[in-house]
């Protein structure tokens, strides 16, 4: 089944260099942009625009889907397994951005270690 974009979850954004990212919110569709899975029990349909904002680009149009897609499940793994990488990094990263931040915890930066109270 093709995405549905009139789904309360399906989400497009356009950059400025025109990129398009279509996916489901919820992340349930495997094998998005182009399809979301046939019996998907959280399918709402969108009731209303609230609070969106609509800019003056045309969305891209839904890239064509490839050949093979829905018969070959490897697709979805491969997906999955390229979401767990990225997923991976985010974590490690994240992991040395706080083991930073505590160990710079109760020093001075920048320009405040020059002009701090001395005891």
């Amino acid at each position: 089944m093709p995405m549905r974009e009139g789904c309360k979850h399906f989400e497009s954004r356009t950059y400025a260099g025109g990129e398009t990212v279509r996916k489901c919110g919820l992340d349930l569709a495997p094998e998005a942009p182009w399809r979301c899975p046939g019996e998907c029990r959280s399918y709402e349909p969108r009731l209303a625009d609230v609070n969106w904002q609509h800019g003056t680009l045309i969305s891209a149009p839904t890239p064509p889907e490839p050949t093979g897609l829905g018969d070959d499940p490897s697709i979805g793994a491969l997906l999955d397994a390229a979401e767990d990488i990225v997923n991976a990094v985010a974590a490690r990263t994240r992991a040395e951005v706080d083991a930073q931040r505590r160990r710079t915890q109760g020093r001075p930066d920048g320009w405040r270690r020059w002009f701090r109270r001395r005891s």
